[in-house]
């Protein structure tokens, strides 16, 4: 026997529907929440510090000192445009270096010239680095002295003679070019942006 699905019947004999009921949600405790969770987590989050290396400077003197140093205490250390590194102890040629071997070329060196009479390292290295080199080839190289406790070190600015230096062993470095391209470029960009803005004002 087939059930009755349409529901109750009134007396006319039509189905009769339940009248809808409005329902009203009240959003003002979700809001409180999130806005105590907003500001718990404004309180409680700890936000990147900036990070800074320290370097402590020489110094100032307005007089140059001038100190003799032996070949075989100065290790120089240059980088390239490309990132590669390269070594020389005194006024030898350069020779590639990778940079996972250079905290044990340093303590190799700083175990070679000894201490001084304060025990402190005699080796002496000096960094040069191509301006258009990455920045953290110039951070990478600091942390490796920090590590290996080389104290006496000097970032010198990188010239043209590196460059001759780098070549005269066979090494096709082109730092120096590539830095005057890049100035010679942004030269002519202000110049086109000037004339850009005389002909807009006129």
């Amino acid at each position: 026997m087939a059930g009755d699905v349409a529901g109750p019947k009134d007396r006319s004999g039509k189905a009769w529907k339940r009248p809808r009921v409005a329902i009203r949600i009240d959003m003002t405790p979700m809001v409180d929440i999130a806005f105590l969770l907003l500001v718990f987590f404004m309180v409680t989050t700890v936000f990147r510090l900036p990070q800074a290396m320290e370097i402590n400077l020489p110094p100032e003197s307005e007089v140059a000192m001038e100190l003799e140093v032996g070949e075989s205490r100065l290790l120089t250390l240059r980088v390239i445009e490309t990132d590669e590194l390269f070594y020389n102890v005194g006024n030898d040629l350069p020779i590639p270096l990778e940079w996972d071997s250079l905290r044990a070329k340093l303590l190799e060196r700083r175990a070679f010239v000894g201490l001084d009479k304060e025990g402190r390292s005699r080796l002496i290295v000096v960094a040069r680095v191509c301006r258009k080199a990455n920045y953290k080839s110039m951070v990478d190289l600091i942390d490796e002295f920090n590590v290996a406790k080389t104290t006496r070190f000097s970032l010198d600015r990188y010239t043209f003679a590196d460059d001759s230096v780098l070549r005269l062993a066979n090494i096709p470095a082109n730092c120096m070019a590539v830095v005057a391209e890049a100035e010679a470029a942004a030269a002519a960009g202000e110049i086109e942006e000037a004339q850009r803005e005389i002909e807009s004002g006129h």
